[in-house]
């Protein structure tokens, strides 16, 4: 199993303890990595999010070596056998604490803001203490899970669960005599180290530490609505695709999102337009019109026919497990297909193209009657003629919306935000009841 990014591997981790909701738990994040995965889980579980800070106390002439470690609130755990045999005096211990807790202090400060622990939680919830799930990107040695499953336990947690997406199996065992329970998405015998788990890994700052921790306090309503993203797989004309489907409770309405010019459910630019639309209570389900052995084919790419069959199929699929109203969001040559398939479906509830190419559904664009919007980059002419060519053969309630001084991949700062937002605004007007109208791009009239 390979995470697109600590993102992705939050939110199927969070999948995996939904089981623990009911107990209303805490969840902590190891910093720095482990706080994006952990956001995600808080989200899904409508949990307290917070760090652990953890300090290892390093005996002084060999400082790799932990004889203890401590926490926030005066904790400290010691290992009396590692104390003993290094022969380590009680001023020494107290040396080294005094150093390591002005470094957790600190580190605790800045990723904080002066907001209280969430672990203040744990130890006055009247009537019983709480259970805790601490949340990594990933395991190595797990000696810094270990030591922040100790300090939770000794900060009063009536149960401590350590949730990671990967790790290797020796420290999965090792780990759970310290964790009452260890949730691993997967466990690798061949284990190098946890980036190679993960598309993207790039390091996760300070910054990035504090962020996520403000965004779970400044929108908590936010947080419970968070929705859970399931691995699926797909059953489209005879094929089986892998998956992701989120669906918030109560979703008004879900986007299936065709991905185009050999790209993927795990399309930055499509998960972040994803997002946007999860947060505005809709469901979304991003999955692969090509098996992996199709796509080593570039002519698979631009074969629009067998997309929109695929997602004719994937549909069908959709409809057989939810009822909510369906819209399309399609890139590249995914808008095409997108477009072909609602031609041949009344029932789809919106259409929305982004970079598309609406020119390869051909003469079907005339019997399509999904409202239809067309997301191009004003730099991107050549895509943006194509656009105007094909908005003028649909019959169908339209727009043309140009994103000033916008490539075809939309990278420059804010376009990718401006997509999303135009997203989000017509498939909630056209898939629920209300509507977010949104007017900052340049317009071009609708039939």
């Amino acid at each position: 199993m390979r995470f697109t990014d600590r993102t992705d591997a939050g939110r199927r981790l969070a999948a995996a303890v939904q089981h623990l909701r009911d107990e209303e738990p805490v969840v902590l994040g190891l910093p720095r990595g482990g706080v994006p995965v952990a956001f995600e889980v808080a989200r899904a579980l409508g949990a307290p999010l917070d760090v652990i800070v953890v300090r290892k106390l390093g005996v002084p002439y060999q400082p790799e070596l932990a004889f203890g470690a401590i926490g926030e609130g005066g904790v400290r755990v010691l290992n009396d056998d590692v104390v003993r045999h290094c022969g380590i005096e009680p001023d020494r211990i107290a040396a080294v604490e005094r150093a390591e807790r002005q470094e957790l202090e600190r580190r605790a400060r800045r990723y904080r803001g002066g907001r209280p622990p969430a672990t203040d939680e744990v130890r006055t919830r009247p009537g019983e203490a709480r259970t805790v799930i601490v949340v990594d990107d990933g395991i190595a040695t797990g000696a810094t899970a270990a030591a922040a499953c100790q300090v939770v336990r000794a900060q009063g947690a009536a149960r401590v669960v350590l949730a990671v997406p990967v790790a290797p199996p020796d420290a999965v065992r090792r780990l759970s005599v310290v964790a009452d329970d260890v949730v691993c998405l997967s466990v690798q015998p061949l284990f190098g180290s946890v980036g190679e788990w993960y598309g993207d890994f790039t390091q996760t700052t300070d910054e990035e530490v504090a962020a996520c921790l403000a965004r779970a306090v400044a929108d908590p309503a936010r947080v419970r609505q968070a929705p859970v993203t399931t691995g699926v797989e797909v059953e489209a004309a005879g094929v089986r695709l892998a998956g992701d489907l989120a669906r918030p409770a109560g979703a008004a309405g879900l986007v299936m999102f065709a991905h185009g010019s050999g790209s993927s459910r795990h399309s930055p630019r499509n998960r972040a337009v994803a997002e946007v639309l999860q947060e505005a209570g809709l469901g979304t389900l991003l999955f692969d019109l090509l098996t992996p052995a199709e796509e080593a084919d570039r002519d698979n790419v631009f074969d629009i026919g067998t997309l929109a069959g695929r997602l004719a199929g994937a549909t069908r699929w959709l409809r057989d497990r939810e009822s909510a109203p369906i819209g399309y969001f399609g890139a590249s040559t995914g808008a095409a297909a997108a477009l072909r398939a609602a031609a041949d479906d009344p029932d789809i509830g919106a259409v929305v193209s982004r970079g598309g190419r609406p020119d390869l559904a051909g003469p079907r664009l005339d019997d399509v009657r999904a409202p239809t919007l067309l997301i191009v980059g004003g730099a991107d002419t050549m895509v943006l003629d194509l656009n105007r060519a094909a908005q003028a053969q649909l019959r169908c309630e339209n727009r043309l919306e140009i994103v000033p001084g916008a490539t075809h991949l939309f990278e420059e700062p804010g376009a990718l935000d401006r997509v999303a937002a135009l997203a989000r605004s017509w498939f909630t007007t056209h898939l629920t009841a209300g509507s977010d109208p949104s007017t900052s791009a340049r317009r071009e009239p609708h039939h």
